[in-house]
C-alpha cells in the first residue's frame, strides 16, 4: 500500500459544496503551497517557489443552486488543506470554511467537504478495490437533486 501511495496510484475523489458557481465547470488547478504549522494554515502561490510544494487537483461541477455549487474533486497530490486553499484561491471557498474565506460557519462548525470515493488496484490480487461513502450532510444530495 505504501508503494501505491508513493506512486500516486490510489485515486481519491471528494465532494465539496462551495460558495458561488465556477465560471469554468471543469478545470485542473496547479499551484504551490506552503504549510504554516504554527497557524495550522496553508498559503498558496501560482508560481513555483523554493520551499513550497507542488499541488494539483481536478474539479468538475456536478450541480449548483443560486448560491452554492457541488464539485467533485480528484486529488492528485495530498497537501495540507490543499482542496480548501486551492478552491478558495479561485474564489470559491468551501461552505463553512471560515479559515479559507467562507462567509459564515456551519451550525455544527464543520465544513462541506466529503471524502466521497477512493479506488486502487489491490497490490496482491490486482482486483480493483472501490470504497465509497455517502455524504453525512443532506445538503449534498439536495443540491444534486436540483439538477434532476
Amino acid at each position: 500500500m505504501n508503494k501505491l501511495l508513493k506512486a500516486h496510484e490510489i485515486h481519491k475523489f471528494y465532494w465539496a459544496i462551495v460558495e458561488g458557481v465556477p465560471e469554468i465547470p471543469q478545470q485542473k488547478l496547479v499551484n504551490w503551497v506552503f504549510k504554516n504549522s504554527e497557524r495550522n494554515k496553508t498559503y498558496i502561490n501560482d508560481k513555483e517557489t523554493e520551499g513550497w510544494q507542488y499541488a494539483e487537483l481536478d474539479y468538475r461541477l456536478l450541480a449548483h443552486s443560486e448560491r452554492y455549487s457541488l464539485l467533485e474533486v480528484e486529488l492528485h497530490t495530498g497537501r495540507h488543506h490543499q482542496i480548501r486553499v486551492q478552491l478558495s484561491h479561485i474564489g470559491h471557498p468551501i461552505k463553512g470554511d471560515l479559515k479559507y474565506g467562507a462567509k459564515r460557519p456551519e451550525p455544527d462548525a464543520s465544513i462541506c467537504l466529503h471524502a466521497r470515493r477512493l479506488w486502487f488496484d489491490h497490490p496482491v490480487t490486482h482486483n480493483q478495490v472501490l470504497v465509497e461513502a455517502e455524504p453525512y450532510n443532506p445538503l449534498f444530495r439536495k443540491i444534486l437533486e436540483m439538477e434532476d
